[in-house]
């Protein structure tokens, strides 16, 4: 079990630092309509990422990804693969917003929260997890690496759990300044928002290379052994 987690850790902090999806939910909680969109908001994203990470483990497991305790060969290769596509998008992102204006670094539907609904706000969320690159290929990377090492189905499961809660700190952290300060910590909240959108290419950029790293690392030393 503690292997399981072990693996899973660095792809569940590369979840939990998704800038406009903390954006999104701040916006929902200063808006009149409070806390119920970004309630919804979260919920759905910790269930999107449960559902992702456990149909990519039970696929792998199906695939035979753990060789007697170690990775199987296609794990790496998938592995080099995932790495490379993290690579490409935290480049093209950071040359992206290189390439805008100041006043264009918030996106146009960022300004629509203030009054969206409750399933808007769930679609939103799973959106993010299930069509954002960084976020998708985060999370087969976490599935990947919790069927590689054979654990026993609770410690998969217990994997699973670490990875969703830690994914999901970067929203739970938002949510608990709303509550616990209520209309005192809107100031806070606001703060948060803008320095996630002024550092949000740059936050996608350095965890989309440094994951890549761990997992060329890994996949490497799996093939190599």
């Amino acid at each position: 079990m503690g292997e399981a987690i072990g693996q899973i850790l660095v792809f569940g902090v590369g979840v939990a630092f998704s800038p406009l999806a903390i954006v999104a939910l701040v916006v929902m909680l200063v808006s009149p309509r409070g806390a119920r969109p970004a309630g919804a908001f979260a919920a759905a994203w910790m269930l999107s990422l449960t559902v992702v990470s456990t149909a990519v483990l039970l696929m792998a497991d199906g695939a035979d990804a753990s060789a007697n305790g170690a990775p199987a060969t296609w794990v790496s290769v998938v592995k080099i693969a995932v790495g490379l596509l993290l690579v490409f998008f935290g480049v093209r992102r950071w040359r992206g917003h290189n390439d805008r204006e100041p006043e264009a670094a918030t996106p146009r539907w960022i300004s629509h929260l203030g009054n969206v609904t409750v399933a808007r706000a769930a679609g939103l969320a799973a959106a993010f997890n299930v069509v954002k690159p960084k976020n998708l290929l985060l999370t087969v990377g976490a599935g990947l690496s919790v069927a590689q090492v054979g654990a026993t189905a609770a410690g998969q499961a217990a994997a699973i759990c670490v990875f969703v809660l830690l994914g999901s700190t970067g929203l739970t952290l938002p949510l608990a300044i709303h509550v616990v300060m209520g209309s005192r910590g809107r100031d806070l909240l606001i703060e948060l928002r803008d320095w996630m959108v002024r550092e949000n290419a740059a936050i996608i950029a350095v965890l989309s290379i440094l994951i890549a790293a761990k997992l060329f690392g890994d996949a490497l030393s799996s093939l190599t052994s």
